[in-house]
């Protein structure tokens, strides 16, 4: 109790800029849930807001690189304001994602609910889970970008929460394998399987109906998602899964592949304990958390940490028992309906190879390096007749070979276990503020980048203007918002994302359609042949730009 007391008066002290400036009691208040008894704030909208409720024990102390615990608390627990992220590097205020000052702590595993304003318990409606990205070492729920106010408007109950990033999330160590009875590490995993324990076991006192959860994440938190498909401990704690940019399960991919194992992933905990000087896991756990972050490789968000990095999920015989391409050749995944969503200007066409060529002739020596004795055949699939059409077409076959071939292949894998899969690509460039400057992009250039549909998803187009205007909205962003949202609502209502607004069929063999969210949305024919080649036929590995300028959140 003293811990969530403690937790209690470092938020307040430290308030988020999103934060609701007082509490505005909701009638019928507290709800009673499994934790204890919890009230939250009224917004203008008459959406009810419970805001940085914990659902584990503050992971400090001997819950450092350990599993996160259920938490009970006496009293009321005033949740109107969101937790404090979880440790990591902080934002400059001049890039595209950066919407005010947040908490920062170890002291970080809360969720926020947002609920329509006429919910009532038990009236078993759809409820939206989003689990955020930044590469697996930064990221915050209490993001205004993946705000729930308008979700919640639209008809659903809303909930997103923190997950422990970087080395706090992910540490591997001989001495915690021996402590925790065979593995380490996934810290970051475990504490997302109890947040949607939690909400399958408690949504329901806030409207939500536990049987229409959906759970939706980008970029790392798209991976998440995946990952959490194979993940025993969530096993039926949801209905449908969405990942953007991307889906990667499948084993062969730009963004994912082969996880490390839990042999590899202790040596690089080792290496961990070296670069701080520390004697023994009683030693790591005595260190501030700014000294374990100031050793961590971090090259997001401006930051430049020469250190140990940190690669991400495990194969740890329990959290994720096997890898997944292994996992899903026998079955063993959740078998839910899934989307698998990524953009034209996509993350992964920007590491790719084939962004950085000019020419004819450099892109042909690309091709030799990537495709060897399988290049002549390549050329004539993917063909470039002169300099002028290089950089469309490049990135054009770099998107179909990344994350438009894999987010292909995840829903053909999900039609055979016998659900549906449905692909969409966003490809709607954001209308700029005239004369706008933007520290992290090019907004000339930039097209429909890395997370650039999340507002669109979540409706919180309006979250980019807070601080400054940087966007110039029309009445075509807001229905397409609108139409998006629409179709997250109806996948968690009824497993398909098909509306009346914007039908949408699932992708097979014989109908290879995808949605292109543009203005207006439509359904377009993906190039099953040219997608079936490249699976066929996977690219040699070669260095690949990491992109260090570009947040991954």
């Amino acid at each position: 109790m003293r811990k969530v007391l403690a937790s209690l008066l470092a938020a307040s002290l430290l308030a988020s800029t999103s934060a609701p400036a007082a509490m505005n009691p909701i009638g019928g208040d507290p709800v009673t849930i499994d934790s204890g008894r919890v009230s939250g704030t009224m917004l203008s909208s008459g959406v009810r807001a419970y805001l940085g409720i914990p659902f584990a024990e503050p992971p400090v102390g001997q819950l450092r690189w350990a599993a996160p615990k259920p938490v009970k608390w006496d009293g009321i627990f005033n949740a109107d304001r969101k937790g404090p992220e979880c440790i990591q590097v902080l934002r400059p205020h001049n890039i595209n994602h950066y919407f005010g000052e947040e908490p920062s702590s170890e002291d970080c595993l809360y969720m926020n609910v947002w609920t329509p304003p006429a919910a009532k318990p038990g009236a078993k409606l759809p409820v939206i889970v989003f689990i955020y990205g930044g590469g697996f070492t930064i990221g915050s729920s209490g993001m205004a970008n993946y705000d729930g106010e308008n979700v919640a408007k639209a008809g659903a109950v809303y909930v997103n929460f923190n997950y422990r990033v970087g080395a706090m999330g992910f540490l591997a160590h001989p001495e915690l394998t021996a402590e925790q009875g065979g593995h380490s590490g996934n810290y970051a995993l475990m504490d997302q399987a109890l947040a949607l324990k939690w909400i399958h076991d408690n949504i329901d006192k806030f409207g939500g109906d536990p049987a229409k959860v959906l759970i939706m994440g980008q970029s790392a938190g798209a991976r998440s998602v995946a990952l959490q498909m194979f993940n025993p401990m969530a096993r039926g704690l949801f209905r449908a899964a969405v990942m953007s940019s991307g889906c990667n399960f499948v084993g062969e991919s730009q963004l994912g592949g082969t996880m490390m194992t839990l042999p590899e992933a202790e040596k690089v905990g080792l290496a961990y304990q070296e670069k701080l000087g520390a004697k023994n896991l009683e030693d790591l756990r005595a260190l501030p958390a700014d000294k374990i972050l100031s050793v961590q490789s971090e090259t997001q968000v401006g930051a430049r940490v020469e250190g140990v990095r940190i690669q991400g999920a495990i194969v740890d015989g329990y959290v994720l028992p096997r890898q997944n391409f292994e996992m899903l050749a026998s079955g063993d995944i959740a078998r839910v309906p899934i989307i698998a969503s990524y953009n034209s200007d996509d993350i992964d066409a920007g590491m790719s190879p084939l962004s950085r060529v000019k020419t004819v002739a450099e892109y042909k020596a690309t091709v030799e390096k990537l495709y060897g004795p399988n290049a002549e055949a390549y050329l004539k699939a993917f063909p470039i007749a002169t300099d002028a059409e290089v950089p469309a077409l490049a990135k054009r076959y770099a998107t179909m070979a990344g994350l438009e071939k894999s987010s292909r292949q995840c829903a053909l894998a999900m039609q055979k276990l016998g659900v549906n899969g449905y692909v969409d690509e966003y490809t709607r460039k954001h209308p700029y503020a005239p004369g706008v400057k933007i520290a992290d992009q090019n907004i000339e250039t930039v097209g429909a980048y890395h997370t650039a549909d999340m507002p669109y998803w979540l409706n919180t187009l309006d979250k980019y203007n807070m601080l400054r205007t940087t966007r110039a909205w029309t009445p075509g962003d807001r229905e397409l918002s609108a139409q998006m949202l629409g179709a997250l609502i109806a996948m968690a209502e009824t497993g398909s994302p098909s509306t009346k607004a914007l039908p949408w069929t699932p992708l097979t063999m014989k109908t290879d359609a995808k949605m292109d969210f543009d203005v207006p949305a439509r359904m377009v024919p993906l190039d099953g042949k040219k997608l079936d080649w490249l699976v066929a036929h996977p690219a040699t590995p070669v260095a690949r730009s990491t992109t260090p300028d570009r947040p991954r959140d």
